[in-house]
């Protein structure tokens, strides 16, 4: 399970941390770093909107993007074993292993959402 808040459209994963008998929230996809801090959901809810308007705010006056630009590729290191059994797999079906990855990864990320 995935501990996911969403605020206004952004998605942050939340975590308790013992060490500082908190919560801890992080933004993802952002065009930098954004988190929070709250001993409580109420107040976790409320520490990630004054964050992310804040991370907002300061991206406004630099003119920089809130969001991180993704590319589309990244490399992935797997067992010789499994890269060997993607190709065959990939073969028979008649698709190409970029193909056959992007279709395992949507498959998977369908349920996280």
């Amino acid at each position: 399970m995935i501990d996911v808040l969403n605020v206004n459209g952004y998605r942050a994963t939340v975590k308790y941390d013992p060490e500082i008998d908190m919560f801890r929230g992080e933004f993802l996809g952002l065009n930098g770093g954004a988190d929070f801090y709250a001993d409580t959901v109420k107040g976790l809810k409320r520490e990630a909107e004054r964050s992310l308007n804040a991370f907002i705010s300061v991206c406004k006056e630099r003119g920089l993007p809130v969001k991180r630009d993704y590319s589309g590729r990244f490399n992935v290191r797997v067992a010789p074993q499994l890269h060997e059994k993607a190709v065959l797999v990939a073969k028979a079906r008649k698709v190409s292993l970029n193909k056959l990855v992007e279709q395992a990864l949507e498959a998977q990320l369908s349920e996280a959402s």
